[in-house]
């Protein structure tokens, strides 16, 4: 075995299948975080080299095709994604939207169905969801993905409850599409270490909020920056019954106190007292009320607190008001000591990871030389 001293070239190694197909310059992809993925925020991802997703479940729907135009003016092409969930009332808008523009991708959860997918696919978009268990990530491909990121238990917002370590190998090993890989990244020594396990690429959400391009307004922003200990961005199930990972803060806190009939009364009032335009009339509010005192109040205050999750959001990430909305957070944000420009997150990544396989192939060349050495000794 010979070895050369000739370096390759590392930043070859950031070429994957993630940027082949989407047509950015690193693996690295922002992730479409509710009222927080706005065009200027895909604009400076674009611009910077990533993959940029407008966060399409919490635009309007009379404004998701200015943000998408306005991208395209921005950037010169439609080289970004649309995040949607089926769900939403508008869903058949963001889809049209998608195709019409020819965006590069689009990003969802609970997914299209085989049909709907099957239009992306005539249309040239690329079908990427985001899962949190293997047998989503296969049925995700049974039904057409083109690729898939899978975000481990440390991930923010909604999370499943299994590591990115141990779910990254599992889906790697049982689809055949490219993989992504979300939950707990914010460094070139994840990118490196993500990249060797076999993954396309990394996606994050909290470290581009967690950005001088974000929009989150300032109060909510240092919120974010003082978190210092990774057990202050807990799980919890108060606010719809279901695996959220946010940064505790008062109203998590008082929410998981209250009874199921104090939680009933924090869902209405937050309902009614911040977002009129959720449609709960004063008539309807008082009709919820009735239901839960003859079934399950618990229940029916995850049903509404559900269906207000745009509105918690809106006032932390919107209002400014970090203490009384929810704040959506990855472990990571425990990492991260300070606001940078999505230019310097994805260049400083980048550069990291280059250096990483660059140490790594050093070592390697270290260990061929050593071999060669004992067997020119044996022969001697």
């Amino acid at each position: 075995m010979t070895y050369s001293n000739t370096q390759p070239d590392f930043s070859a190694l950031l070429r994957t299948p993630l940027t082949e197909r989407l047509g950015c310059r690193y693996p690295i992809i922002q992730t479409a975080m509710g009222w927080v993925a706005d065009a200027n925020l895909v604009i400076a991802t674009t611009k910077a080299g990533g993959f940029g997703f407008l966060a399409g479940a919490t635009i309007d729907a009379d404004k998701i095709e200015g943000e998408i135009k306005k991208v395209i003016a921005a950037t010169g092409g439609s080289n970004f994604g649309l995040n949607f969930h089926m769900f939403q009332e508008n869903a058949a808008q963001c889809v049209d939207l998608a195709i019409q523009y020819k965006l590069r991708a689009v990003s969802y959860g609970r997914g299209p169905d085989k049909k709907t997918i099957a239009r992306f696919k005539e249309a040239g978009v690329l079908c990427i969801p985001t899962v949190g268990a293997l047998k989503h990530a296969i049925k995700a491909v049974e039904l057409g993905a083109d690729m898939i990121t899978i975000q481990g238990g440390e991930g923010g917002g909604h999370t499943g409850g299994v590591p990115t370590t141990i779910l990254l190998p599992q889906v790697l090993a049982a689809v055949k599409v490219p993989v992504i890989a979300a939950g707990g990244y914010s460094t070139g020594r994840g990118l490196a270490a993500a990249l060797a396990a076999g993954a396309a690429g990394i996606a994050m959400g909290t470290r581009f909020l967690m950005t001088t391009d974000s929009p989150t307004p300032p109060a909510t922003l240092e919120r974010y920056v003082k978190v210092d200990d990774p057990q202050k961005v807990r799980v919890t199930l108060a606010v719809d019954g279901m695996r959220h990972r946010m940064i505790e803060n008062p109203f998590i806190n008082k929410l998981e106190g209250a009874s199921p009939m104090g939680r009933l009364l924090i869902a209405l009032k937050s309902a009614w007292h911040w977002k009129q335009q959720t449609g709960m009339s004063l008539g309807h509010m008082f009709g919820v009320f009735r239901q839960a005192l003859k079934e399950d109040p618990g229940a029916v205050s995850q049903t509404v607190m559900s269906a207000n999750q745009p509105v918690l959001l809106q006032r932390s990430m919107v209002d400014g008001f970090p203490d009384e909305g929810i704040l959506p957070s990855g472990q990571v944000a425990a990492a991260i000591g300070k606001l940078e420009s999505c230019e310097d997150v994805i260049h400083g990544i980048a550069a990291e990871a280059e250096a990483c396989f660059a140490a790594l192939y050093a070592r390697l060349g270290e260990a061929v030389c050593c071999e060669a050495r004992k067997k020119t000794a044996v022969v001697a």
